[in-house]
């Protein structure tokens, strides 16, 4: 359960973004409150910054990302005192500078992770702690629509699904803790502990939120926002009914998401 003390993650993201990725930010952003990161942190693709302004109670040292568009937005939150447009896997940061670093659903999406990964050793000093999450093997056999169609005799069409859902996802890696290990031992990390979260029942409020959140995407194409009156009662029920009890109960063996703890060696 969320400790009285801390701020309500899953209201601070869902009243800005759409109910299914709230559910899957404010679970994150609720782990990261267990480390204290030393300064200066980097944040390896920091897109638009609204992650690291909700998350984190006082600006990251420095985010890089290679999108112009969202770097703006990250510029104007306020999350860093310095914003880098760069391909992560050419940092432009002396070696060992930064004492901390964070990617937040990110490496998921970078075909060349391998190259990030190294490039992120590089920059961090020895012993310094790497915090990441991504999706992992049970992503994709966990979706319904494609297991409804197995069970349908129909898995052709189900393996249509899973590959049509990844592609809008934009994952190049949907990988176990054990490849994740390899990689990160390559490069000089050790992997200190990680855990599972978002099981299948949660995932299908993501899954289906892809498609119930349409007008979202709409409005945002109109207007560059996502809720159009982010109000308590207007979002009451993607809050309370459809988020909020697996927000309160996120971590699962089965989960299709791995939050990790790796740490620089020396």
């Amino acid at each position: 359960m969320q400790p009285t003390n801390q701020p309500d993650y899953l209201w601070l993201h869902i009243r800005e973004l759409p109910y299914f990725r709230s559910l899957v930010r404010a679970v994150e952003a609720r782990f990261y409150q267990d480390f204290d990161l030393p300064h200066p942190i980097l944040d390896v693709g920091c897109g638009d910054g609204h992650f690291a302004s909700v998350t984190f109670d006082q600006p990251l040292d420095a985010g890089i990302d290679p999108w112009t568009g969202p770097l703006h937005k990250a510029v104007r939150s306020g999350a860093y005192r310095l914003v880098v447009q760069g391909d992560a896997a050419q940092s432009p940061f002396p070696d060992a500078y930064f004492a901390s670093a964070i990617s937040n659903s990110v490496l998921e999406h970078i075909p060349h992770v391998e190259a990030v990964l190294k490039e992120t050793a590089r920059v961090l000093r020895p012993g310094a702690p790497f915090l990441f999450c991504v999706p992992n093997h049970n992503f994709l056999p966990s979706l319904s629509v494609s297991n409804t169609l197995d069970r349908l005799g129909l898995r052709p069409l189900g393996d249509a699904y899973r590959a049509f859902f990844n592609r809008i996802s934009r994952h190049y890696h949907c990988d176990p803790p054990e490849v994740w290990t390899q990689r990160l031992n390559a490069v000089g990390f050790s992997v200190e502990r990680w855990w599972h979260y978002i099981p299948p029942s949660a995932f299908h409020v993501v899954e289906w939120g892809h498609y119930f959140g349409l007008p979202s995407l709409l409005l945002h194409a109109l207007t560059r926002r996502w809720i159009a009156l982010p109000a308590r009662w207007n979002l009451r029920f993607p809050a309370e009914y459809l988020t909020r009890p697996h927000y309160e109960n996120p971590v699962s063996e089965a989960g299709v998401y791995t939050f990790y703890v790796a740490r620089r060696q020396g």
